[in-house]
């Protein structure tokens, strides 16, 4: 593509440096709701992963969709992760706060002629796309279309990219868990086009994550299986911006013992409020959440600061056998 404007490229190719100069990663709620335990755990293992590696853990609000976001929430995470003793690096960052960013970005692959109008109603993309399950694949009904980036019938487009043919593919990799199977996914008849910009103004997840991960250098992600399939959607984007995705890695959700339901914020799974309704204290949360990735035997109790001085302890006499 057609250079991006020089402060976009400035600040990729010092994320690149960034991620070369060490491990960098990351966890990025939505303040949506108070965090559930199994965003909780999520954290841990994220921080785990990088206070392991001994490198940089950043914390990012993903608060971009607006009409999700609830008032205190983000207060609420923020007392959450300091409670467990979850310290983060550097400011804090909120997408928010970069919407002029993820514009210049977006400007530069429309005009390259990367992105396409599309019209298509949620209940068409509903009835064509129900036989893929979890990922929606657009069938590319405006693909070749005349491209109209004006409103009709006062209804605006949304943006797609126009996805390069082949296999878009990334790392999964993870000292602490198992992850999901290798990333590999077929552009065409897994993935779609994906929109960017929404037909309502709002810049889309995949794109403001793909600029974010490039620019902050993270070179690690670690985050729920339910977000595997949409990785390729954000690697699609970076590949287009000329830059290599992170390593990732998805790891196994907790799920409702009763139920087998994954935890949702929608259906208010439990959160530290009820965790400590219960009795527990910080170092009891910590047990219980390290217990349920199997970190420790359950019923343990200590601080986030003694798991990891526990795991770092552990790997050491594992490579003493090794070697």
């Amino acid at each position: 593509m057609r250079p991006l404007p020089r402060h976009v490229e400035a600040l990729i190719a010092a994320g690149l440096r960034r991620r070369d100069q060490g491990y960098r990663g990351r966890f990025a709620p939505s303040p949506s709701g108070p965090l559930h335990r199994g965003n909780l755990r999520t954290a841990l293992l994220s921080w785990l992963e990088a206070r392991l590696a001994g490198g940089e853990w950043l914390l990012r609000i993903d608060d971009l969709d607006t009409p999700r976001n609830r008032a205190g929430a983000e207060a609420a995470i923020l007392a959450d992760l300091t409670w467990l003793g979850l310290s983060w690096d550097g400011p804090l960052w909120r997408q928010s706060e970069r919407r002029g960013l993820y514009s210049s970005v977006l400007s530069a692959l429309r005009h390259d002629g990367r992105l396409y109008p599309c019209r298509c109603s949620r209940r068409l993309l509903a009835d064509v796309s129900a036989p893929h399950g979890d990922w929606a694949v657009y069938p590319g009904f405006c693909r070749q279309s005349q491209v109209d980036w004006g409103a009709v019938a006062g209804r605006w487009p949304s943006w797609r990219l126009r996805l390069s043919a082949g296999p878009i593919a990334w790392q999964e990799a993870a000292a602490l868990v198992p992850v999901s199977a290798p990333g590999r996914l077929d552009g065409a008849s897994q993935v779609g086009d994906v929109v960017l910009r929404r037909a309502d103004g709002f810049i889309t997840y995949h794109l403001a994550t793909a600029v974010d991960e490039l620019t902050l250098g993270i070179g690690t992600v670690v985050r729920g299986e339910d977000l595997w399939s949409s990785t390729a959607a954000q690697v699609a984007v970076m590949r287009e911006l000329g830059a290599p995705p992170p390593a990732y890695a998805h790891v196994p959700l907790w799920r409702e013992e009763s139920t087998g339901q994954r935890l949702s914020k929608r259906s208010g799974a439990e959160g530290l409020e009820g965790l400590r309704a219960r009795g527990l204290d910080a170092a009891g949360v910590v047990g219980l959440l390290a217990a349920s990735a199997a970190l420790v035997p359950p019923g343990s109790r200590l601080s986030a600061a003694e798991l990891l001085q526990h795991l770092a302890t552990r790997a050491t006499a594992a490579q003493e056998r090794t070697s």
